[in-house]
């Protein structure tokens, strides 16, 4: 192992030679380059090798060149590259090769080469870093779409490029990434070549020598793709995202309308394709003179929307699904939300998406988040009958669904319509119970304000019984909360000896009841203390904090500082775990003042 470790110090010495012959370093550092480069060598050739040793080798060449870069800005010297820096760069290609091949599943590594490769001017290394890592990991459609990038831009070579994505295409036939960046690839070459063209006749040369292929030039490369794509996936989505790459570029007209034709053709059963069409009618050109106005402007802009409109009707007379009028109805929602000053046009488009909202509930095709938003509109436009119909409507539709339900009561109880009380029962009881406390909680905040203490206590207690943690849990925080803000400290303590034994119990209604003490003219340490001993009862294994706030309140006015003792022992006795170690940390804060 030394023998190898001093043959590759020794294969060194000559360009740190010229490194201190040319000033850029001196004796000193050389030497200590020297040092690092034994040390970091020995590690690479041990028994059992670690890949940090590998990377951290390579990343301090990497810092070599880095700093004899900088140096050789400072100085301005720019000669002797072939005798210094060329060795250091072949060094950490060499050391990312026996890298890689060690741990060839490791793509950042691969990566990581790739980069080193592009910034530092080894462009004929980096094909042969992609063509051995697609070796190991042709399964991975990203890398091969990075090699071929690669071979287009950073070595303008489209024919390897091409070779490159019809390989991916062998690995990954139903790709779309894949088709797609190599449709964009040809189209890409055709233009580049279309302006090599137009260079050379521009300079009057003779274009004998070049040839320029009239169906490369129109892009016939790039149709044979898509016809190739298309063929493999059959979806209007699909289509769509290559007709909006073709659209990127000037040449492809005719290209972009072959694809719109078979959007048209093949794929109507789509409400994607509808969607795509009808908006396309918003990119018409507008009408000359009324253009320079604000109204003429709006009367354009809502010419084009009733155009827009007139696609979508026959979308939902062709495909009356779903799909097809959450297309609409967000189409319609998106033009009301851009702003405008000519009334007429707000106006407008608010009656636009009314109408398709009704017509989409009217078939039972709206969906469930577009109820928000009818809601929101008929509630800003004061039309309470129509906001309360619908609220109720939406509620049957979507029976099972919290947010809904939590939605249309939420709207009732602001119209302050309807039998609100036998509304929350039957919502509890399509809900998923798992799902209720916002139900419950609604309810609670509608009872409050507008039923008897005596129903308020009753839905209190209802909720108490739930079969649901999270409901049973907040209701008696709530309802403690309740107790207090109506009857006072009595009803509160009254309410806390009553459910205090009852399981699940929250610690934030122990925390509550301990606040309502404290918040008393005279609170009562005994109280004070019960309410400790309890709450420890039930989270005295894992809370260290609440040791701490014990502690705290013996320290105060009112507690014996000599129970402190007791409590801290009892402490250490019951927490488990880390709380352990949290605990004794903030005791000796707390003892030092620091807490």
């Amino acid at each position: 192992m030394a023998e190898i470790v001093q043959q590759r110090i020794e294969d060194r010495i000559p360009e740190l030679e010229q490194l201190e012959r040319v000033g850029l370093f001196t004796k000193k550092e050389v030497k200590s380059i020297i040092k690092r480069a034994t040390a970091l060598e020995y590690k690479l050739h041990r028994l059992i090798v670690n890949k940090d040793d590998f990377i951290a080798y390579i990343q301090y060449e990497i810092n070599l060149l880095e700093l004899i870069k900088k140096r050789r800005a400072h100085i301005h010297y720019q000669f002797k590259r072939e005798e210094i820096e060329y060795p250091i760069i072949h060094r950490i290609n060499s050391i990312f090769r026996r890298t890689t091949k060690k741990w060839k599943d490791d793509v950042q590594l691969w990566l990581s080469h790739v980069a080193f490769c592009k910034k530092w001017g080894t462009k004929g290394q980096i094909s042969k870093v992609f063509s051995a890592m697609l070796a190991i990991h042709p399964d991975k459609p990203a890398l091969w779409i990075m090699a071929a990038k690669s071979e287009l831009e950073d070595r303008s070579s489209s024919e390897s490029a091409r070779h490159l994505f019809l390989r991916a295409l062998r690995f990954h036939p139903d790709n779309k990434k894949v088709y797609q960046e190599y449709f964009r690839m040809e189209l890409l070459h055709c233009e580049k070549l279309r302006k090599q063209k137009m260079e050379l006749e521009k300079a009057e040369m003779d274009l004998g020598e070049y040839e320029f292929s009239p169906e490369i030039l129109s892009g016939k490369l790039a149709e044979v793709v898509y016809r190739d794509a298309t063929g493999n996936i059959k979806e209007a989505e699909f289509v769509i995202s290559l007709l909006n790459i073709a659209a990127i570029f000037d040449f492809t007209k005719e290209l972009q309308d072959s694809i719109l034709q078979d959007l048209q053709r093949k794929y109507t059963d789509d409400s994607v394709t509808w969607d795509f069409i009808a908006k396309r009618e918003l990119e018409a050109p507008g009408v000359g003179e009324e253009l320079h106005s604000a109204k003429g402007r709006a009367s354009d802009i809502n010419r084009r929307e009733e155009r827009c409109c007139l696609v979508y009707e026959d979308g939902v007379k062709t495909l009356n699904t779903e799909p097809m009028w959450t297309c609409y109805a967000a189409f319609c929602l998106e033009r009301l939300k851009r702003k405008t000053n000519v009334e007429e046009l707000k106006e407008k488009r608010q009656e636009r998406l009314l109408g398709v909202l009704q017509r989409a509930h009217d078939s039972s095709l709206l969906k469930e988040n577009y109820y928000k938003n009818w809601l929101q509109i008929l509630l800003s436009s004061g039309d309470a009958e129509a906001a309360a119909s619908v609220a109720m409507t939406a509620t049957q539709r979507y029976s099972q669904s919290m947010s809904m339900w939590s939605l249309c009561l939420q709207t009732l109880m602001q119209l302050g319509s309807g039998d609100i009380g036998r509304l929350f029962q039957d919502a509890l009881t399509h809900v998923n119970p798992k799902e209720s406390l916002p139900l419950w909680q609604l309810q609670l905040e509608w009872s409050i304000a507008n039923q008897s203490p005596d129903d308020t206590e009753a839905i209190f207690k209802k909720g108490l019984m739930s079969a649901v943690t999270a409901v049973a849990m907040e209701m008696k925080e709530l309802y403690l909360d309740w107790s207090y803000s109506t009857g006072g400290y009595k009803k509160a303590r009254k309410t806390f000896t009553s459910l205090q034994e009852i399981r699940p119990l929250p610690k934030t209604f122990f925390t509550k009841m301990i606040q309502i003490e404290k918040e008393q003219e005279t609170p009562k340490m005994n109280n004070l203390r019960d309410y400790y001993e309890r709450v420890l009862q039930e989270f005295g294994t894992s809370d260290d904090d609440l040791w701490l706030q014990y502690i705290q309140e013996e320290l105060g006015p009112l507690g014996q500082p000599e129970n402190c003792g007791k409590i801290h022992w009892r402490a250490m006795k019951f927490l488990e775990g880390e709380s352990v170690e949290r605990f004794t940390s903030k005791y000796t804060l707390l003892q030092t003042g620091h807490l």
